[in-house]
């Protein structure tokens, strides 16, 4: 749930060269004249000049072009992405084995790293979700916070809780949570049609299920059973058709359900 130490030193080398050199332009700290006396500096004393940075994104610009710190073409394009950074409040949902997922207020999902240390151990699981004001930057490749956030103790009820919970599942399903923050996020189009195609089978299937019958010999149990086989198969059918709409869906899914209301009943008026 964090960048390996390397890129981590990378990152802080990188952020801090960038924000001194902020602070010579805007004369923020004017004692700071080196960027080791500025590497020194505790985080409460860097806010305004990282708070500066954000607000004056033309220095990104300008830091690229005069390259003080003689960097490399590799160091100098990271800096330049850092304009595409998302500044604002985020609920951070979970912890995943990789990333923390922060969910902003449009409802975004991303897959955010810590630096030298992950998020799980900086926030005790009991506290999620937890608001947090920070700053996400696309970093190697993957989406880092930029070393400061603040957090708001403020307790969630289960309505909020399952709230956020659901807007993570549904981007979960649907291959939309976002991380990187450097290219677009794969079409989920591409994703299934590298899917196997079921049709075949399911066919196969849908044709030796359609035989299944009832009838005056037979207990009540056995239609229903096979009204509900053959609903579902017909589900089956719909969702691997890449043919079929949403509505399509949702129709198939509620016979599934008339179904099973059918089996339920019958089963209760059983007696044994």
């Amino acid at each position: 749930m964090k960048l390996p130490t390397q890129e981590a030193d990378l990152f802080f080398e990188i952020m801090w060269a960038l924000q001194f050199f902020v602070n010579q332009k805007l004369k923020m700290l004017p004692s700071i004249k080196t960027l080791g006396e500025y590497k020194a500096l505790s985080k409460n004393e860097k806010v305004k000049v990282r708070e500066a940075l954000y607000k004056n994104q033309q220095l990104i610009d300008l830091f690229v072009k005069e390259n003080p710190q003689q960097f490399s073409e590799e160091k100098l394009l990271t800096v330049s992405k850092w304009r595409d950074f998302i500044k604002g409040e985020f609920y951070i949902e979970r912890f995943l084995k990789k990333q923390a997922i922060f969910i902003s207020e449009k409802e975004q999902v991303y897959g955010v790293y810590g630096l030298y240390q992950g998020f799980d151990e900086l926030i005790h699981p009991a506290h999620l979700p937890l608001l947090v004001e920070t700053v996400l930057l696309p970093f190697a490749g993957k989406i880092v916070y930029d070393g400061i956030f603040h957090s708001y103790k403020i307790h969630f009820g289960s309505g909020i809780c399952s709230n956020l919970k659901e807007i993570y599942m549904i981007a979960k399903q649907n291959n939309r949570i976002i991380e990187s923050l450097e290219s677009p996020p794969i079409a989920r189009e591409l994703k299934v049609q590298a899917l196997k195609d079921w049709e075949p089978e399911i066919q196969d299937i849908y044709e030796k299920v359609k035989q299944l019958k009832g009838g005056p010999h037979y207990p009540l149990t056995y239609s229903s059973a096979f009204g509900l086989v053959k609903a579902s198969v017909e589900f089956a059918q719909v969702v691997v058709s890449p043919s079929t709409d949403l509505n399509t869906r949702y129709k198939s899914l509620k016979k599934v359900e008339r179904e099973l209301k059918k089996a339920y009943t019958v089963l209760e008026r059983e007696e044994d």
